[in-house]
């Protein structure tokens, strides 16, 4: 079977072919087009590798850089028979890191409070919640994932750049799987690195990690809970940051499994626990966590190392009955620790976690009139 595309939008990327032949994988380089002059491009892909009835897609190496239409608006799944022998597409327009964003699908930004009280550690913090943008026009339940380091998260002008989840939730909610809501919580600045370490004074003096996560976990989620239109249970509840953030996340998750079954890591600072001394609860019956680990290759020598030793952690505590985890690794060779990356990730791992998508392989209707 011969595939033809030809684009009009030119650059330097190369281009892919997924489909229901390679499980929808975005950058398969068994799947790379060639091409032939100017802007035309084709791939010839042997018979008995494809089924009778072929969906696919282009993209220029992830969902992240998938194909769209000329008003920049998703477009359904290509579909053709293999007994065809010969198909010529047309590509108008490709995404780039996600965007173009769609205004009309922003979440609607709320500040819960500009000085929320911690009773474990007698301060305040400013919290956000990121809600839906029909949330107010709807009666619907929503799971929610509480992220650490708010100030990175979608705020212009952080020191460090931002994640764009307000972005990124528009593009996840054109896609159809943007009912969710997001509790922001802030750093406390001077004390951030202390309220992130669990229990280990060689690192903070004085660490508070253990006080920080009753606050998220018996102070400020039942608050969201009673405020908000929230599906309570731990199916539907999640916790996430990167780096430190990243770190009190999984020490949030396996203390308090019955609260959080879903756990966003990205770039977590697993040198604070080299030998993985997780404390655990024990219960009869092991919970199911859903896990999805990020790093980036270009993050220190040993963060993709400590990454993979983790998740041998991760099967031993399996084998000994404490957990039942299902995760997921994604490691981006150029990565490095930033939110740049971490922004890139984000989509994956909330599609992961509460959609159940290895990648994209339902057929998605655009929500918008083209």
């Amino acid at each position: 079977m011969r595939f033809e595309l030809f684009t009009e939008e030119n650059d330097e990327r190369n281009i892919y072919i997924t489909g229901n032949f390679n499980s929808w994988n975005p950058r398969d380089e068994r799947y790379k087009l060639t091409k032939s002059e100017n802007q035309n491009y084709f791939i010839e892909i042997d018979n008995q590798l494809l089924p009778e009835n072929i969906e696919y897609k282009f993209t220029k190496g992830g969902w992240e850089n998938v194909e769209l239409d000329i008003y920049g608006n998703i477009t359904p799944n290509r579909k053709v028979s293999k007994s065809t022998g010969k198909i010529a597409d047309l590509v108008k327009k490709w995404r780039l890191n996600w965007g173009p964003f769609k205004k009309e699908f922003f979440p609607i930004v709320e500040v819960i409070s500009e000085e929320f009280y911690i009773p474990q550690l007698d301060r305040h913090r400013k919290v956000w919640a990121l809600l839906p943008y029909d949330y107010y026009i709807s009666d619907k339940r929503y799971p929610v994932l509480y992220l650490q380091d708010a100030q990175n998260l979608f705020n212009e002008g952080s020191d460090y750049g931002n994640w764009e989840i307000d972005k990124k939730l528009s593009v996840l909610t054109e896609y159809g799987r943007g009912d969710i809501i997001i509790i922001a919580i802030e750093h406390g600045s001077e004390d951030r690195i202390k309220e992130y370490i669990f229990d280990n004074d060689h690192v903070a003096n004085g660490s508070e990690g253990k006080k920080y996560i009753r606050f998220i976990t018996d102070t400020l989620k039942p608050f969201v809970d009673e405020n908000y239109r929230t599906k309570k249970d731990r199916d539907n509840t999640g916790i996430g940051g990167s780096s430190l953030g990243a770190l009190i996340s999984i020490y949030s998750g396996f203390l308090y499994p019955e609260v959080y079954s879903k756990l966003l890591i990205f770039s977590p600072s697993l040198w604070v626990e080299p030998n993985n001394n997780f404390p655990m609860m024990n219960f009869r019956v092991p919970f199911t966590m859903k896990i999805y680990l990020y790093g980036g290759g270009r993050e220190g020598s040993k963060m993709v190392k400590r990454i993979h030793i983790f998740e041998q952690y991760l099967k031993r505590w399996e084998k000994k009955n404490l957990f039942d985890f299902e995760f997921r690794t994604s490691i981006n060779p150029e990565g490095n620790h930033s939110e740049f990356y971490w922004s890139q990730e984000f989509p994956r791992a909330i599609e992961w976690l509460f959609y159940n998508n290895t990648e994209n392989p339902v057929e998605v209707k655009p929500q918008q009139k083209q």
